[in-house]
């Protein structure tokens, strides 16, 4: 469940064969592929897919055949493309297979329900405090029944569900270590209580990383093949796609941005100290769901916040270009959209090198993925696992 292996091993929660959806297997490492590049192009010939692999023609002919009997491709409409006969157009069943995704913040949660075409059929925001592990389990899994009534989706088509929390994980990724406000939810074996919770397969990972994983799929992902997801929410943390696969790390923590000295801490580009900063100023937030929302460039204490929190992003941005070199560091999470500009424009990279000659540097750009980040990249990593690359 929350320990990455490789395509010929079961991921811990998720069986071979799902119980409840006994047609529902994981894809093989080459069905994978075949699956992973029908998704990318929507609609693709079996020639054009061809082209895309190492296979030989036979072979994938086969594959195809194989998933179209299990109910996961379907031809359709035929094409013709230069001579011979027309070629049968190859998609994915959308409705063959389906996700809930459930992210939790400080302060909210969200609720999602995606297809096996990764498309989001529907977000739901939840913005009671999940202070209480038990209640806001009881609000969620009320949502979900909401969710497939609404959408037409049979509880027997879901393959599990992808769990996102703040914090980071302990006890050889049993249990998380989630901010203050998540007490309820910290240092506890959570996988047995949420599996009991939702009779499904779990995911857990950290909200920065399925945010990260949500940006690869349907946002900055579509264009840069390597990225750091910077994940603003009442903490600070990151997330890490490479080569267009996330990067989870030895023990799932990969991205937590543990660089700052306690003195340091307060200034880290955590929300919470803007929150902190603009009540002393006297500006009323009851959240920060309530500051994205209501962010103003103008509030008192906001100058003063980025002023004296620049000098730890600057550190992060320089940080991560020279450690990953990605093509793009992306500024996501719960940040405002207008104060993610005002960061953007204002973060600046080291610029003394040898010669006067810099090393290409990422751009820094706003989290592109339409909707909670975090909560869609927690619905598709189920996806991920058991069917695409």
């Amino acid at each position: 469940m929350v320990n990455k292996k490789s395509d010929s091993e079961p991921t811990p929660g998720m069986p071979a064969s799902n119980q409840r959806n006994p047609h529902i297997q994981r894809a093989s490492p080459s069905e994978r592929m075949i699956l992973d590049i029908v998704r990318r192009h929507q609609t693709i010939s079996r020639a054009a897919i061809s082209l895309e692999t190492d296979l030989a023609q036979q072979s994938v002919h086969r594959l195809v055949e194989q998933l179209i009997g299990r109910g996961l491709l379907q031809a359709g409409k035929a094409v013709r493309n230069g001579r011979g006969q027309p070629s049968p157009r190859i998609e994915l069943v959308r409705e063959a297979a389906y996700t809930i995704g459930v992210a939790v913040n400080t302060d909210s949660m969200a609720v999602c329900l995606a297809d096996l075409g990764c498309h989001i059929l529907e977000q739901v925001q939840i913005q009671t405090p999940p202070m209480s592990r038990n209640a806001s389990l009881i609000s969620v899994n009320d949502a979900i029944e909401r969710i497939l009534i609404r959408n037409n989706v049979p509880r027997e088509r879901l393959i599990g569900v992808g769990f996102a929390i703040s914090g980071f994980f302990v006890a050889d990724r049993r249990q998380v270590n989630a901010p203050e406000p998540l007490q309820d939810w910290s240092l506890v074996d959570l996988a047995p209580i949420l599996e009991d919770c939702f009779e499904l397969p779990v995911w857990i990972e950290n909200n920065a990383t399925t945010a990260a994983i949500g940006e690869s799929l349907l946002g900055a992902g579509l264009w840069a093949r390597s990225f750091v997801y910077l994940s603003f929410n009442y903490g600070f943390g990151g997330g890490i796609v490479i080569d267009g696969k996330p990067y989870f790390g030895s023990h799932g923590n990969a991205g937590e941005m543990m660089i700052y000295d306690e003195e340091e801490t307060g200034r880290r580009p955590a929300l919470q100290y803007l929150i902190k900063e603009l009540r002393a100023n006297g500006v009323d937030i009851d959240s920060v769901e309530d500051l994205r929302f209501r962010f103003d460039p103008t509030w008192p204490g906001v100058e003063s916040w980025i002023e004296r929190t620049l000098p730890a992003l600057d550190r992060v941005i320089n940080s991560v270009a020279g450690l990953f070199d990605p093509e793009a560091i992306v500024f996501g999470g719960q940040l405002p959209v207008q104060l993610g500009r005002m960061l953007i424009e204002r973060a600046r990279f080291w610029e003394k090198h040898r010669y006067g000659v810099a090393p290409p540097r990422p751009k820094l750009v706003l989290g592109e993925a339409n909707g909670n980040a975090a909560v869609i990249g927690a619905a598709l990593v189920p996806l991920k696992e058991c069917f695409f690359e």
